[in-house]
């Protein structure tokens, strides 16, 4: 008896323990959802904010085009004088009767409304995801899908135009993911393409589904509600249908950069006249036949939501116009999973991410030579999304156990009161080529923006030169003008000085990271993270600090070897180009990414010769920013501390960067497989063996 009473104490005990864990767990995840509608309200409220704050010939352009004082609806004559509606006769008709509507008031209503219509559209996605779907995704989906959509290019430039273009995508959603009934989704359909012709490529999808029925009450309703347009508007509709061909070439320059669709990308290419009307056509063809194919294959796999998004992004192709606000279909394809591994499996949600909420400027550098990407980012990915990306069906082995990733076993940090952080676990093999690229670019751009913006006055970044200045000399280290003015008299040493401070600045730490991506993945993260929190604390001192140069100071006779002769009677001669910030000096990047990349080499490189040829490029660098008057000592001093800061936080985060023997070996040695191969599997090892047998 007293035995059983034992067991079960402990069993009480036991549940005890493991309830408490689970209100623990429960406690954290609604909190966790708590935060992230709190996330969604405010950027709902910023939305709303940036519209309505913006003067009234600033913000909803096409509303007020279309209902202001003299909007084209008001207008006895034709819709599409002047080009500024491109909504379709039937658009025209619904929209009619807000002319009547006070503007300021029409503007708050349309801008809540529309808002209302995002949040709809991210509820029915959420309640769309293809099953098995966890727990937490189940909770976390809604707040996430309706906070992306706000961040989105197509919801904000919607939100700022006053266009109508979320309606259509919430029709189709309800069609095919709320209303059950096969003749009120067809009517759903039918309508979203009344607004936009070329959705009734969604009546095709419906039929080639199965759902005949719906797909025919598309097709009827969309013809219905075309009729009703041509009685109550018959030269609209001959201008729209007959003399522009359902709508191509209204609004903006079809060339325009506006435009991502087929049609503008081979306008932009130079093809113009029946031959890019020629290969549109059949390029299109292609498009619609392999998109629709692919679309009907996940929507028989039970994606019907990536079914509907790769319809979409075919529509948005093959379209003659398709302008940003048109294009949400290509953020709804992020819910495709691609990749066998789950290291890769970020890559294509964050490339659409990438695509979709940043401008293209932002993801490809200013290089000629990748125009023709950048300035159709958004159409390839579309056109990934509907024909190339190989998403994962739900029988493969892979969708829910993808191969795991190889991750180093954490050696202890020596502050043991310290604990490093879960999620900042070293990984053996490499990222992502590709993720990676966009990471190093989209990182240095928000750098670059965030450097521009911490502008401040003339006189506070003189005064801290001032403060400077006295301090080294103080310190007996105001070397700056002498260097400066000994350089200036030896031309070559000058022009070597010029081309270093220039050129070197960028070369030397890309190289440093490529060569350790290929070489030594594990020692990659590791640097990779160090320069990176470096460059964030950089920005912190621009912020804080504005500091002119040296070559920036008047009365001290410097001379800029780099930019030439500034005139110093120029308010803003600060301010040599519009892309650069001229007082961001505090702390020298110059010089902390030549230190950074000094250190890397000590630690890494093999051979004696390579670690003491590390050590003279920060010894370089130093004598470039002072030599060119670019910078005082003291920002190398500022340099070299953020660089310090970058490698602790780097350590307090994953600890120290050696690995065990056996990892470090293995890390070396790693070759990724490539994406499209399936990881090894075990060899089966005999049972005499397993059991020890000889």
């Amino acid at each position: 008896m007293e035995r059983w009473e034992g067991r079960r104490s402990v069993a009480n005990a036991d549940h005890s323990v493991r309830g408490d864990a689970a209100a623990d767990t429960g406690a954290r995840t609604g909190l966790t959802r708590a935060l992230l509608w709190l996330v969604v309200a405010v950027l709902a409220v910023r939305q709303v904010a940036v519209v309505l704050r913006q003067p009234p010939g600033e913000r909803l352009l096409d509303l007020e085009a279309w209902t202001g004082e003299n909007g084209v609806l008001r207008l006895t004559g034709s819709l599409y004088d002047g080009g500024r509606f491109t909504g379709t006769p039937f658009a025209g008709v619904v929209l009619k009767p807000l002319t009547a509507s006070a503007q300021p008031a029409l503007g708050v209503v349309w801008t809540s409304v529309s808002l209302l219509l995002v949040v709809a559209v991210g509820l029915v996605v959420a309640r769309a995801l293809p099953t098995p779907v966890g727990r937490r995704t189940a909770l976390f989906a809604a707040p996430v899908a309706i906070g992306l959509l706000l961040l989105s290019l197509p919801v904000r430039n919607t939100l700022h135009l006053g266009q109508t273009s979320v309606l259509p995508v919430l029709l189709v959603l309800l069609a095919c993911f709320v209303v059950r009934e096969h003749r009120a989704a067809g009517v759903l359909v039918g309508l979203a393409a009344a607004f936009q012709p070329v959705l009734l490529l969604f009546a095709a999808l419906l039929w080639l589904t199965g759902r005949r029925q719906a797909s025919v009450s598309a097709g009827v309703t969309f013809a219905l509600a075309t009729a009703a347009a041509w009685v109550a508007a018959p030269k609209d509709s001959w201008t729209y249908w007959v003399h522009h061909l359902a709508g191509a070439g209204l609004g903006e320059r079809p060339d325009s950069l506006a435009n991502q669709s087929l049609h503008g990308a081979l306008l932009r290419l130079g093809l113009e006249g029946p031959v890019e009307i020629a290969l549109f056509l059949v390029v299109s063809a292609a498009v619609v036949v392999i998109g629709l194919r692919r679309a009907v294959r996940y929507a028989q796999d039970g994606q019907l939501l990536l079914a509907v998004a790769v319809t979409g992004c075919v529509v948005a192709a093959v379209t003659p116009t398709a302008w940003q606000h048109q294009l949400l279909w290509v953020l709804l394809a992020v819910v495709g999973k691609v990749g066998k591994r789950a290291s890769d499996r970020l890559v294509w949600p964050s490339v659409v991410l990438l695509a979709v909420t940043l401008p293209a400027t932002m993801l490809l550098p200013n290089l000629e030579t990748l125009f023709p990407v950048r300035d159709n980012v958004l159409l390839l990915a579309a056109l990934g999304a509907a024909c190339l990306a190989p998403f994962l069906p739900r029988t493969s082995p892979y969708w829910q156990h993808p191969v795991p990733t190889d991750y180093a076993k954490p050696v202890a940090a020596r502050w043991r009161r310290v604990p490093l952080l879960p999620f900042w676990r070293r990984v053996l093999t490499r990222p992502n080529l590709l993720l990676e690229l966009l990471l190093i670019r989209v990182v240095y751009d928000a750098y670059a923006q965030v450097r521009l913006a911490a502008r401040a006055g003339r006189p506070l970044a003189e005064e801290h030169g001032r403060q400077i200045h006295a301090i080294e000399q103080w310190l007996h280290i105001d070397i700056e003008h002498w260097v400066n003015h000994t350089v200036v008299q030896i031309t070559w040493l000058r022009d070597f000085f010029d081309y270093y401070y220039s050129t070197f600045h960028f070369i030397v730490p890309l190289t440093i990271l490529g060569v350790l991506y290929v070489r030594r993945p594990a020692d990659y993260r590791w640097v990779r993270s160090s320069i990176g929190f470096a460059t964030l604390l950089a920005l912190v001192g621009f912020w804080l600090y504005p500091l002119a140069p040296p070559r920036l100071m008047p009365g001290l006779g410097f001379i800029d070897t780099v930019h030439g002769v500034q005139d110093f009677a120029k308010p803003d001669y600060g301010t040599l180009t519009t892309v650069t910030n001229q007082y961001a000096a505090m702390p020298s990047l110059h010089f902390g990414w030549s230190l950074w990349c000094g250190v890397v080499i000590v630690m890494l490189a093999p051979k004696l010769w390579m670690k003491a040829l590390g050590l003279l490029h920060p010894l370089f660098t130093i004598a470039a920013i002072v030599a060119t008057a670019n910078h005082w000592v003291l920002d190398a001093a500022g340099g070299a501390l953020v660089v310090s800061l970058g490698f602790g936080l780097t350590y307090l985060l994953s600890g120290p960067r050696r690995l065990a023997t056996g990892e470090r070996e293995a890390a070396a040695e790693s070759v990724e497989p490539s994406p499209a191969e399936p990881a090894a599997e075990p060899e089966p090892v005999p049972a005499g063996k397993a059991a020890g047998g000889a």
